[in-house]
This record gives structure tokens, sequence and C-alpha cells, in this order.
């Protein structure tokens, strides 16, 4: 008798597992949709915030003879701040048809909010950006090819115009080859299981 009831024992766990996995993955899913919405709500209203602050700085910079980052590369990146976050400018990719904010500062939480900046500065030309693999961030950045153009526009108002000269597939440690070579721009994020870094670099310059 014990020996007819195991089977059904055991049957009855293995369903009980298998829905618990089910209910498991239908969670995570819905997660990631409400994650994502949330991810395209924020650069949405931080771009709409940041808006009349670049427009002014454009204005504003129409008025000098030079720049102040091109008589000091190195100078502190000025920034401007959003609902407690510091930003440093907006990023267009015009091919994938993104406009994103950029953080001053790379973290885990700053990545789920904006791209951030990762090492490096538009004015000593070695600016390295990282940004989570949301759709509405760096997801489609395995799309851009040799020849599109990107554009940095600093909370200043400076227009900085690149293209892509390479694209390259990092390992997820890969932390000394990412700095490497004398790039201009450097986009990356990581892929869909997070073992390997989707790496774009630029030069300065137009198409």
């Amino acid at each position: 008798m014990n020996s007819k009831k195991r089977p059904k024992r055991a049957g009855t766990l293995l369903m009980t597992v298998g829905l618990l996995l089910v209910a498991a993955a239908l969670f995570l899913t819905v997660y990631n949709l409400w994650d994502e919405r949330r991810a395209a709500g924020t650069v949405t209203q931080t771009l709409e915030e940041m808006a009349p602050l670049l427009e002014t700085a454009a204005e504003e910079r129409g008025r000098e003879a030079v720049p102040d980052f091109e008589l000091a590369p190195y100078m502190a990146r000025p920034t401007v701040e959003i609902d407690g976050r510091d930003y440093i400018g907006r990023l267009d990719i015009p091919v994938l048809g993104i406009s994103l904010p950029v953080l001053s500062r790379w973290s885990y939480p700053n990545l789920k909010t904006a791209p951030c900046r990762y090492t490096g500065s538009t004015y000593a030309e070695s600016l390295v950006i990282a940004g989570h693999n949301y759709k509405s961030h760096f997801g489609s950045l395995k799309e851009l090819v040799l020849g599109d153009t990107v554009q940095f526009i600093d909370v200043d108002g400076n227009i900085f115009s690149y293209v892509v000269c390479q694209t390259d597939l990092l390992g997820k440690y890969d932390v000394e080859e990412m700095d490497a070579g004398e790039w201009d721009l450097t986009l990356f994020t990581c892929t869909m299981d997070g073992k390997m870094r989707v790496t774009v670099r630029c030069m300065a310059g137009t198409a």
C-alpha cells in the first residue's frame, strides 16, 4: 500500500514544483515589463526637465568666443541636478531613434535610471558611457554599424559629434580592454545573459 502512495506523492510534488516555476517565470516577466516601462518613463521625464536647461546653455554659449573646455580640456565636468541626481548632458543616437540623459557617476542603481559616465570626459576625448540593456536605454546598441553617427550635448550646450568606427564584444571582466585604445567615445552595455559586453567605439567627426 505504501508503494502505491509514494508515486502519487512524488507526482504531486513534481506538479507543485512545476507550478511554482511557472509562477516564478510569470512574475519575472511581469517585473521586467514593469521595470522597462519605469525606466522609459524616467528617461522621458528627465529629458523634459533637461530640455530648457540645454536650450538656455546653448544660447549663452553662443555669446562665448571660445568654450571653456577648449582652454582647459581637463576642467571639472559641469553638471545639472534633476530629481536629486547629477547629469552631464544628453546622448543622441539618431539611427536608433533614442535620446538619453547621461548621469555623471556610474553605479548599479544609477544604471536603472539612465546611462552613466563610466570614465573619461568629452573634453579630454576619452568619454566612456555605460548603459543598461533596457530597450529604452542601450538595448539596441548592437545594431549600430560603422559610419553611424552619435552626438553628445553637455549641460553647457556644447555639441560633440562622433562616428562609429568599431564594434566589439568584450568579456564581462575585461575592464582594462574597455579603456584600451585612443577612442574619443565608447558606449557599452551587457548582453541579455550578462556574460559579455556589447561595445561601440567612436571617433570625433561627422559621417
